[in-house]
């Protein structure tokens, strides 16, 4: 016979499902989800807690994600990021395939200036970094391969963001400005300002002074519908080559990319807002 609930039992709410119920996917994911910049080498217990779940569950699920090869386990008994997440990640068509394409371009690119130059490409609310090439004496900037970066607070984010579709832009635009440490706030009048500009001229540029004093550029890169399918720039020291020198090159490289991928350009080249 089932047992009877006993009077301190609550029945699930309609319409949510109880923390227990949670899918197995999503718990196993919520794990992965817990590695940040910050944090690349995790105890089963770090992870249980960031992720919020008991530590029995937590250890079945890990057992599970380092026999897929999700997650790998140092000697120290910490957890890291599996090398088999990223040949999955490598067949994206945003992240790869793109990059793929424009990397000859970003080599070329590279050449000319030997400072840092980027592809990102949007994912939701925020810039991720695909492809990043440095050199040595360049200058040392905030993100990585792999990282995310705010679209109102970085120049490829911007170039993004001016490519969303409209109801997008509004939402962010109606956000509170990024309080990122060396960038100037941009308030909402200012960005509607900006924005605009970015699609009529193409180009956006943003300058910071953390972690250190750096100008970037970006242009946007379309896919063969016209859509802004990445973001290129190019990073270099402040005080050094003037932008309004550094964006035709920048340009030029994000329109050989954008050929590539079977963009036909129309008689204008600003970047126009998908509906």
């Amino acid at each position: 016979m089932a047992e009877e609930a006993g009077p301190e039992a609550e029945a699930p709410q309609r319409g949510k499902r109880p923390k227990q119920g949670e899918p197995v996917i999503d718990r196993a994911l919520s794990l992965l989800a817990v590695f940040t910049d910050r944090r690349r080498a995790l105890t089963l217990s770090e992870m249980a807690r960031h992720a919020g779940m008991p530590a029995p569950t937590a250890l079945r699920l890990i057992a599970r994600l380092v026999a897929w090869g999700a997650l790998e386990r140092l000697e120290d008994g910490r957890y890291v990021v599996g090398v088999r997440l990223w040949e999955v990640a490598s067949l994206s068509p945003r992240g790869h395939g793109v990059r793929e394409i424009a990397l000859p371009y970003l080599e070329d690119l590279f050449a000319v200036t030997r400072h840092h130059v980027l592809l990102a490409v949007r994912d939701k609310g925020e810039a991720v970094l695909i492809e990043r090439l440095s050199s040595k004496e360049a200058t040392e900037v905030a993100y990585r391969v792999g990282g995310r970066a705010p679209l109102r607070s970085t120049a490829v984010g911007l170039v993004l963001l001016a490519g969303a579709d409209a109801g997008f832009q509004e939402a962010v635009i109606r956000q509170p400005p990024d309080a990122e440490a060396g960038v100037d706030a941009m308030p909402e009048g200012q960005l509607r300002r900006t924005l605009s500009d970015v699609r009529r001229t193409g180009v956006a540029m943003i300058r910071r002074s953390a972690p250190s004093r750096t100008v970037s550029v970006a242009s946007p890169i379309f896919d063969a519908e016209g859509s802004v399918a990445a973001a290129l720039s190019i990073v270099v020291p402040d005080g050094g080559t003037p932008p309004n020198v550094l964006a035709p090159a920048v340009q030029a490289a994000a329109r050989a990319v954008s050929r590539n991928l079977g963009y036909n350009a129309g008689p204008t080249e600003g970047v126009s807002v998908r509906r």
